[in-house]
């Protein structure tokens, strides 16, 4: 037996010693080395906090609402925290917000959220649940930047190489002018929606019906074209309309009634073979449970400004997984919003389409660009964007508001 050498035994201590120093991710994506000691408490301990200082919020035409999140490392996070119609309001609830964020470490995200969410005491509604998203889009802007890669790569990593969008699109002509800018989906709604009435008239449906049928020959029989109810369409006609537009084939119907009531959704689900989509008007995991629960939609179509933020849709996603539903994230928002839907797509394998209403011309300094369908997946650190405040700088305040709807036959309030 060679005997032990002590003295050979403790240089090996030694070298390992400094071989295994512990190793933690600096604020700004560099590795830094420290010897271990075994006093440490636990890795953890040894992260510099990245404190949150400021949120500020301001309004961007034509209807955004926009928030920084200001740390004390100089990091800041975008988020877009807004309830169309209510930017007023949203820009409060923040404010409201921050005696209890301002001097917290801006990585615990999750830990945020929940304290936020659960410590109103009454829960959820599209106000708070805005107000959350935004800051949770900001928040993991601010972690993705300080380690120096795109969110998706902190979600589990990408699982594709590009991404499609769809434009919106009313006319023929506007299908045409989309297609030479690169798209090949789009998104059209029912003509003249709002005066539909409870039981729409058979010109109602064949006018509805033909226009549609015009939107999807101009997009081809390799492109696609869903088409928006916006909830607006009673429950009497939706099965007429729907029943139509079958033969046309609609990449989706979504809303096709008010979300409130989903059995009544679930009832025309299982009526026809098209998919059905809903989601803009869900929020947060618990909205959503019910919509997969009773199989009323198999196109979730959470809105990342609205549902909870990034990754409350990446838990939307997982559940609509089991149920073999896709997501299609709702934005008809700003760039902060798109960045933020782009970013759990990248991450999702139930990705399908993500809705876009601006790629960031005049917002942002590098603007997406559509190629075949797709944008490219992000590769820049957080959401990947940066705001061009000089071309923001016209476009700051607006008074947008919902619009009024009426029936012309009798003057009674109508949903738009």
């Amino acid at each position: 037996m060679t005997p032990i050498d002590d003295s050979s035994s403790n240089s090996r201590r030694k070298f390992f010693k400094k071989a295994f120093a512990s190793i933690a991710l600096s604020t700004t994506g560099i590795f830094s080395v420290k010897a271990f000691s075994s006093n440490s408490p636990s890795f953890a301990g040894e992260r510099e906090a990245i404190r949150i200082t400021r949120l500020e919020t301001f309004k961007v035409k034509p209807r955004f609402l926009f928030l920084k999140v200001h740390t004390d490392q100089g990091i800041v996070g975008l988020g877009e925290p807004i309830t169309e119609g209510r930017a007023d309001t949203c820009a409060a609830a923040i404010k409201e917000m921050e005696p209890y964020l301002i001097g917290k470490d801006a990585r615990s995200i999750i830990h945020h959220w929940q304290a936020l969410y659960r410590h109103s005491f009454y829960r959820g509604g599209p106000i708070l649940t805005s107000a959350l998203s935004g800051l949770d889009q900001a928040l993991w802007d601010i972690k993705g930047k300080a380690l120096g890669v795109p969110i998706y790569e902190l979600l589990g990593g990408p699982t594709r190489d590009r991404i499609r969008v769809y434009a919106h699109a009313r006319t023929a002509e506007s299908i045409k002018k989309a297609k030479e800018q690169g798209f090949t989906a789009f998104k059209t709604g029912v003509r003249n929606a709002t005066q539909s009435g409870v039981i729409a008239t058979q010109k109602f449906v064949e006018e509805a019906t033909a226009d549609f049928a015009e939107l999807k020959s101009a997009a081809g029989k390799d492109g696609d074209v869903g088409i928006d109810f916006h909830g607006a369409i009673s429950p009497q006609t939706a099965g007429l309309l729907i029943h139509a537009l079958e033969p046309y084939q609609p990449f989706f119907i979504e809303e096709p009634v008010n979300c409130q009531n989903v059995d009544i959704m679930a009832s025309l689900a299982r009526q026809t073979h098209l998919p059905i989509a809903t989601g803009e008007r869900v929020f947060t995991k618990w909205g959503f449970r019910e919509i997969l629960e009773k199989q009323a939609a198999s196109v979730l179509q959470p809105d990342l400004c609205h549902a909870g933020g990034i990754f409350e849709g990446r838990l939307i996603a997982g559940m609509a997984e089991a149920y073999y539903a896709t997501i299609a994230p709702h934005n008809p928002l700003g760039p902060i919003s798109l960045a933020s839907g782009l970013q759990l797509a990248a991450c999702i394998p139930n990705f399908l389409c993500q809705e876009q209403v601006t790629l960031g011309e005049g917002y942002i300094k590098t603007p997406f660009v559509v190629k075949n369908g797709h944008v490219e997946t992000p590769k820049g650190p957080g959401l990947g964007i940066e705001l061009d405040e000089d071309a923001i700088a016209d476009k700051l305040g607006h008074e947008w508001r919902n619009q009024e709807s009426y029936l012309n036959s009798d003057g009674s309030v109508v949903d738009w």
